[in-house]
């Protein structure tokens, strides 16, 4: 009787960054946000994907392709289970968890219309708190308003 194949076989890269362990329902977020669909580069993802320790997650991989902090942060703020697995001549060079950064600066829009940074062009920052849910909010160091990931758009 023939084996049935069960796992589907993707061509590993030769240089660039696997992004792994990220929410099933967050994959196309990362992509968007990341801006992936018009990058020139090689990008496979898969998204629902088993995982032994997340049930289901996504995963993204781009040739050629390495981040830098402000990318990184996007990434901790919608995905914040991912890890970073950086790939040079086909060897692991790096591999790190995501972390929360304690401020993101210009790289989110406050959600508020009356807020200096989007009156005065004033370039934004927040702070990364948890509420007493342990739920991740941005709150604004100009308006103090605090915003839910939902609320998150990137600039």
């Amino acid at each position: 009787m023939d084996k049935k194949r069960t796992e589907l076989i993707v061509s590993a890269i030769r240089s660039g960054t696997v992004i792994d362990h990220i929410p099933s329902d967050k994959t196309f977020q990362v992509v968007k946000m990341l801006n992936l669909e018009v990058n020139e580069n090689q990008v496979y993802f898969g998204t629902n994907l088993y995982s032994d320790k997340y049930i289901s997650k996504g995963i993204i991989k781009i040739s050629d392709t390495f981040f830098d902090e402000a990318d990184i942060n996007k990434i901790a703020l919608v995905a914040p289970t991912a890890t970073l697995i950086e790939i040079e001549d086909y060897d692991i060079t790096k591999k790190q968890s995501v972390k929360l950064p304690e401020t993101v600066e210009k790289i989110v829009k406050c959600f508020n219309p009356k807020c200096v940074t989007n009156t005065e062009g004033i370039p934004t920052m927040f702070s990364v708190i948890e509420d007493h849910k342990g739920i991740m909010k941005l709150s604004c160091h100009y308006c103090e308003k605090t915003m839910t990931k939902e609320n998150i758009e990137f600039l």
